[in-house]
């Protein structure tokens, strides 16, 4: 009778075992599948084989930067890349774009948006539970031993260019500045750089290759991740300006319009018209407060933050629920008061902020204007951006062309 009983406890003890076992093996493989890179027609290697991170479990609050370019994502990104406990990445979906556009044969269809926007949640996904492995399958030529020296902007992550990720001689503590780090660091290894991510309490990722909040969804209602959204916005009018002077044989013919005086019949409207339309579309989202983004989504427009950078800071990580660390507080003070002539790198972020905010209007022509305030007359008063109805308004800096508007976060 005892033996009986001693049989029954082992079979008993030995079934807890299994089902331990495969609870683990489930939760760490579902949570590593790749279905974009079978879309896109990718080898599933490192989906298969590579290693397998806890997802987590300890409820860290992770952030993702959803923006435009030239909205002043770069600024903002910076905000979390001088936190000491954050791991910062600059852009890391320019390796899907760049691996995938290429296999796209009909342009920018439906079918090859929805294999972009899979295979980018894949990465984040994948990104924000540290698995740099993953990553490997858009980065070319592929990494050899898990280094490479193609990780695009690796110089923007503070965490990229200092110890122990970069062993860069006579370094010591420093943090490399941008062009430093690429020169100094040598290869990027990427085992190494997933080490320094899982030490720190919170992953931030900027991006401006995801049109919607929308196309987020799967990823922010995923409880493993507890990801926390900040878009950021811009008028759209200074955009424009911005990137006709930033990607000038881009926007050749926007600058041929106000040289001449002219609108070119060939213009491509459609450079400005798409921001209009992501924005609209994915601010009306937002301010639609579908249950889904509750406590996890926060509008910031561009000026409110270069008008008052540490106010709004504070008020951006209050959302989130980090301590704002004083090496950021610091950083602000450094780089929204500088001399203009310091932050003429296209993607610097040196500058007086509150002047950049509104160089636009003395960048382009009225025409230009009020073009564009036709074209984005829905965006610009779901945001609160006034129209200038002459020259004179346009170009009189006393008027302010952004009304005060209150834009809190969905708590």
């Amino acid at each position: 009778m005892q033996c009986s009983w001693k049989a029954v406890l082992l079979l008993a003890l030995a079934s807890i075992a299994i089902q331990y076992t495969a609870i683990r093996t489930f939760t760490a493989k579902s949570f590593h599948t790749c279905p974009g890179l079978a879309e896109a027609g990718l080898a599933e290697r490192l989906c298969e084989e590579g290693p397998t991170f806890a997802y987590n479990l300890s409820r860290k609050t992770h952030i993702l930067i959803l923006a435009t370019t030239r909205s002043g994502s770069s600024f903002v990104g910076q905000l979390f890349n001088q936190h000491l406990d954050v791991f910062y990445l600059f852009e890391p979906l320019y390796h899907v774009q760049n691996t995938l556009i290429p296999r796209f044969t009909q342009g920018k269809s439906p079918a090859d948006r929805r294999v972009m926007l899979g295979a980018s949640r894949d990465l984040l996904r994948s990104l924000y539970d540290c698995d740099l492995y993953f990553l490997e399958n858009y980065i070319k030529p592929p990494p050899v031993n898990h280094t490479t020296d193609r990780i695009f902007r690796r110089g923007a992550s503070r965490v990229l260019c200092s110890r122990p990720v970069c062993d860069a001689p006579g370094s010591g503590d420093l943090v490399l500045e941008e062009g430093d780090c690429v020169r100094r660091c040598g290869l990027l290894n990427l085992t190494v750089a997933a080490e320094a991510c899982r030490e720190r309490s919170h992953v931030a990722i900027k991006t401006v290759r995801v049109p919607e909040v929308n196309d987020l969804r799967a990823l922010v209602e995923d409880p493993r991740l507890n990801l926390k959204v900040i878009q950021l916005v811009r008028d759209p009018r200074g955009i424009l300006a911005s990137r006709s002077e930033t990607f000038r044989d881009t926007y050749r013919l926007w600058r041929l319009w106000y040289g001449t005086g002219r609108k070119p019949y060939n213009l491509d409207v459609t450079q400005l018209t798409t921001v209009c339309e992501d924005f609209s579309n994915s601010v009306s989202t937002g301010l639609m407060r579908p249950p889904w983004l509750k406590g996890k989504y926060m509008l910031v427009r561009y000026e409110d933050l270069a008008r008052n950078p540490m106010k709004k800071t504070e008020e951006i990580y209050g959302f989130l629920g980090i301590p704002l660390d004083s090496h950021v507080a610091r950083w602000i003070q450094n780089n929204t008061r500088g001399d203009p002539t310091l932050g003429k790198h296209k993607y610097g972020t040196v500058r007086n902020s509150a002047a950049t905010a509104e160089k636009w209007r003395f960048r382009l022509s009225y025409d230009i204007v009020a073009f564009a305030q036709n074209a984005c007359q829905r965006v610009l008063a779901q945001l609160g951006y006034k129209m200038a109805s002459s020259e004179e308004e346009l170009k009189n800096p006393s008027i302010s062309l952004v009304e005060e508007r209150d834009f809190r976060p969905f708590s």
